[in-house]
């Protein structure tokens, strides 16, 4: 390992860049379902709200609404794969916009910390083989 000598005064290099939201990343489809998985239940919430407050919550990333979307659909969509129906998240429209109606069940909070689990299983396995290809693990 290549020995470094102390240099007093020097700034923290550790400032992370902003980063965009992309459709199919797993890390930005985890802060959405995190997001999600708090929302209140029974409740149409406007999907702008939630791109909002994921803007404010993660201010050194920038989301939109399409990222969102996807995101919920595919949540949709594990939902109705598990549970064979669409009751448990339910897209809609009211005067001020698109909104999203999660099912105000008990089993909501179990299956929606799985799918956070999921994705942070996929996270780590996007860390993994990056580590890999960049040549950091032997």
């Amino acid at each position: 390992m290549l020995p470094l000598r102390e240099t007093s005064g020097l700034p923290d290099p550790n400032i992370s860049p902003p980063q965009i939201a992309q459709s199919g990343d797993p890390f930005a489809r985890l802060r959405v379902a995190h997001l999600v998985a708090r929302i209140p239940r029974g409740t149409p919430v406007r999907l702008r709200d939630i791109v909002d407050r994921l803007n404010s919550e993660y201010v050194d990333w920038s989301f939109d609404r399409r990222v969102v979307v996807e995101t919920l659909v595919q949540l949709q969509s594990n939902w109705m794969i598990d549970f064979r129906n669409t009751s448990g998240i339910e897209f809609g429209r009211d005067a001020a916009g698109e909104t999203v109606t999660l099912e105000d069940t008990t089993r909501v909070d179990a299956w929606m910390i799985s799918q956070t689990e999921r994705l942070v299983g996929a996270c780590r396995e996007r860390l993994r083989t990056f580590a890999v290809e960049e040549g950091a693990i032997p």
